[in-house]
């Protein structure tokens, strides 16, 4: 009862500390783990006998035959219930009919024990009738032996019977060394299982103040995961709220910083385009006068006298006709310039959107700041709560001392420790008195069966068929002397082996059936648990004794069983019957008080200009710059054309293939120097003018790109501007509110968690009882049956069935000694179809008795 007031401690101090149980946590916030430290005890929670437990479950399935009735639960509960008087109102017809039960009970073993006591009554006369008989000549005791037939099949007969029933005798014996040395052996032990389990009802008794400490000291754990969480509270509130607001601020801003790198890109675009504009109307202008040059030059070759004459004619009215392709293929003087583009750019330019934008970010990624800011004075109130919290705490382990609610428990093992140690030398000493007398009876029967053995080796050895009664052998003589000594030794202390057997017989028996047995399969406790039994004003004596509450369903084979799986004390005894635990861990009021504090901080967070009005206004210049509306399409056309009607080069080739046609003269000079300009024409004019249009084109190309859809553009990144600064004016009180309950929650989940974890550790892991289902596991399962009752079992059935069987080898020694042993006469005969006999008279039958001197 001490160690229960004791442990409920810990309930008294969670109840001063913190005021509705908090709900059950499926799951650790993240970083706050308990557990709380395991106890190591020495004691084995369970017990092996070795090898020689197969012999033990031989004898416990002898005694199931002897004894096959179920465990007698009603006769017990009647006998507790007569407070184990039978003799009180013994006529009363009750009281008859409950003695006739427990002799229906017992009937087995109450048979098996008559028997053994009329064995012992039997034998001693039966040894003093049988030498008295043997002094008179009788039974056996004339050294005269009859001639028979089937002497020599009698003989064999005999032997081979005493040898087998020495056998078993063997076994029997053997079985009896064994348990004595394994009694003797084991209770050497009962100091080391007595100390260990003491030892480990102590480390159960200190151990169970450090686990409440332990629990208790975990507070400042959680205290101070709630400490670093409120320090933290500008990435874990002011983060909160500023990753809820993300998703519709951020895309807006990195739109408007893109805009704003899109219109430097523009104007970029813009002067490059412009520029090199103005540079191919230049080259284009170059190479028209030079291929007018070109051209100029060969019309006028072409009027040379010898065009006149057959067949140069044909070749330069060629000639002439091609001269019309010799000219530049582009208008890119008719393309309109870019400059009133060029200026509209330039003045959006003239806003420097871009940190208009860093502003924008600015004001957004200040929200944690401003968020920590403005929560200082919260965040002290909730640490000084939680500090004072934790001084009460302290305050009261200091005040109130465990030890001095475990003292009376530990002095109550000290006394068993003391006890223990004084009656166990007391018990060594008896055990060694047992161990003497037990090692006495079976050298008994170890002399009884050598006395055999040698009575059957020295008579098989020494056995000579041709020998007459009055003439065989020295050793064949001792044979038979030996059985007959083994004989009468056996008459001698069979009976008291008998006596042996038979008061340890009905006390292990019993004790298998009526403890052992009922303890292992629970049935004993069942008995204990019957309600009105131990106490009749009590429905459960346990609940009653424990709680002062008889009408709760506390049982002895609940207890037992809970311990043994090693549950806490509060579950195992069930005390939230008197504690309830959920009333000591209402935290409701603690809750009330940090929920207070977040609900009673505003935090405001207004004034968050995304983009001002001179953001804003840039970007609609930007759309109406009119970018968007140049004429690309002409551009792309003119761009995209080659610089001259006709490839230069194959021009040259073809006036050089006609110049080689006319005779030489300066006509064909003429047209050879001119394709050779043709060539550096091409070379020196066209190919860079060709490059620089497909630059030109690809620029084109990429402003219009860039250029399509802008007035769009601007109008959705505008509404979308205004979409978010309309959702955080709007929004962001509702938002500050639910990351202001989640981050709230937080914090007070770690201090659910903690106290769900008190809850789980008083209930299922403090003071768990373990030691106490292994204590009483090593009185009654190990050393009450497994050191003394089961050694004891089998050594009654050992020496008992060695003296059963030393009655059959009794007979067939006595009736062997007779074919080993000297005689002092034998019979003759005279008849020829007979074994050889002296004095043989033919036709003529008699006998005589032939006298000899035989020394014994």
């Amino acid at each position: 009862m001490t160690l229960t007031l004791s442990f409920l401690l810990l309930l008294g101090l969670c109840r001063n500390t913190i005021s509705e149980g908090p709900p059950s946590s499926p799951r650790s916030p993240a970083g706050l783990e308990f557990e709380l430290p395991s106890m190591n005890y020495e004691t084995k929670d369970s017990y092996a006998p070795g090898p020689i437990g197969v012999l033990f479950q031989m004898v416990h399935v002898f005694l199931h035959v002897v004894q096959p009735n179920a465990f007698p639960e009603d006769i017990l509960r009647k006998i507790i219930q007569k407070k184990f008087d039978l003799s009180a109102d013994y006529e009363k017809p009750e009281s008859v009919v409950l003695t006739l039960k427990v002799v229906h009970y017992e009937i087995g073993i109450i048979i098996c024990a008559a028997l053994g006591l009329l064995f012992v009554i039997l034998m001693p006369v039966a040894g003093v009738c049988f030498g008295l008989c043997r002094c008179c000549n009788k039974c056996g005791g004339e050294m005269h032996q009859r001639q028979k037939r089937n002497g020599a099949f009698l003989r064999k007969c005999y032997a081979v019977s005493l040898l087998v029933t020495c056998v078993f005798v063997s076994i029997g014996t053997i079985y009896g060394f064994l348990a004595n040395d394994h009694l003797r052996t084991q209770l050497l032990q009962t100091r080391q299982l007595a100390d260990s389990n003491l030892r480990d009802l102590r480390t159960l008794l200190n151990e169970t103040p450090s686990q409440i400490s332990y629990v208790l000291d975990q507070y400042t754990t959680a205290k101070e995961k709630a400490f670093s969480d409120l320090d933290n509270i500008k990435s874990l509130l002011g983060g909160g709220i500023h990753e809820q607001l993300r998703p519709k601020v951020i895309p807006v801003l990195d739109d408007i910083k893109a805009m704003a790198a899109a219109i430097k890109e523009t104007r970029d675009a813009l002067l490059h385009v412009n520029k090199t504009l103005g540079e191919l109307k230049n080259s284009t202008a170059r190479l028209s006068t030079s291929l007018h040059d070109v051209k100029t030059n060969l019309e006028q070759s072409l009027s040379d006298p010898t065009c006149s004459a057959q067949p140069e004619m044909a070749t330069c009215s060629d000639v002439r006709r091609s001269l019309s392709q010799l000219d530049d293929n582009t208008n890119l003087g008719q393309l309109p310039s870019l400059d009133k583009q060029i200026d509209n750019i330039t003045n959006v330019l003239q806003t420097d959107l871009s940190s208009l934008v860093q502003e924008g970010y600015k004001s957004f990624n200040d929200i944690p700041e401003r968020v920590q800011n403005q929560t200082v004075d919260m965040v002290s109130d909730i640490k000084s709560t939680l500090n004072s919290i934790g001084s009460l705490i302290e305050n009261v382990k200091v005040r109130i001392s465990i030890w001095d609610k475990l003292t009376g428990f530990s002095d109550h093992i000290d006394h068993i420790e003391t006890y223990i140690h004084h009656r166990l030398p007391t018990l060594e000493e008896y055990n060694a008195y047992r161990w003497l007398g037990g090692l006495v009876a079976c050298c008994v029967l170890t002399l009884i069966v050598i006395f055999y053995y040698l009575g059957l080796l020295c008579g098989w050895c020494g056995y000579d068929r041709n020998a007459t009664p009055t003439r065989r052998g020295c050793v064949s003589n001792t044979g038979g002397i030996f059985l007959m000594v083994g004989v009468g030794i056996t008459f001698l202390f069979c009976w008291i082996l008998m006596i042996i057997v038979v008061l340890s017989f009905v006390v292990g028996g019993n004790v298998e059936k009526l403890v052992c047995e009922p303890y292992q399969n629970k049935r004993l406790f069942q008995i204990l648990d019957t309600p009105y039994l131990i106490n009749e004003k009590w429905k459960y004596y346990l609940s009653g004794m424990v709680l002062n509450k008889p009408d709760v369903n506390l049982t002895f084979e609940q207890v037992y069983s809970d311990c043994q799986d090693n549950k806490g004390i509060y579950t195992t005894l069930k005390l939230g019957n008197i504690h309830n635990i959920s009333e000591y861990l209402n935290a409701q009021d603690f809750i009330k008080n940090i929920s207070g504090n977040f609900e009673n901080t505003e935090v405001h967070i207004d004034n968050i200009v995304l983009l001002g009005a001179a953001g804003k206004k840039n970007l609609q210049d930007f759309g109406s710059s009119g970018v968007d509306r140049i004429d690309y399409g002409a551009y792309l056309a003119e761009t995209a054309k080659t610089p001259t009607k006709v490839h230069l080069l194959t021009f040259a080739d073809g006036l050089e293939e006609k110049a080689n046609k006319l005779p030489q003269g300066s006509l064909k000079r003429s047209l050879a120097s001119n394709a050779q300009k043709i060539r550096m024409i091409y070379h020196g004019q066209v190919m860079p003018l060709g490059s620089s249009m497909t630059t030109l084109h690809q620029s084109v190309q990429d402003l219009q790109h860039k250029s399509s859809g802008l007035g769009a553009k601007v109008h959705d990144i505008i509404s979308s501007l205004d979409s978010a600064q309309n959702f955080i004016a709007n929004s962001i009180s509702s938002v500050i509110v639910q990351e202001s309950k989640t981050y709230g929650n937080m914090i007070i989940g770690y201090f659910q968690h903690y106290l769900q974890w008190v809850k789980v550790s008083i209930m299922e892991e403090i003071a768990a009882c373990k030691p106490v289902a292994t204590a009483l596991d090593s009185a009654v399962n190990v050393f009450l049956c497994g050191y003394i009752i089961d050694p004891m079992n089998l050594f009654w059935f050992g020496i008992g069935k060695a003296t059963i069987f030393l009655l059959p080898a009794l007979i067939f020694a006595v009736k062997l000694a007779k074919y080993y042993r000297r005689m002092d006469s034998e019979d003759v005969y005279e008849d020829v179809e007979t074994i050889p006999m002296k004095n043989m008279q033919k036709g003529n039958i008699s006998f005589h008795r032939h006298q000899t001197t035989q020394n014994l």
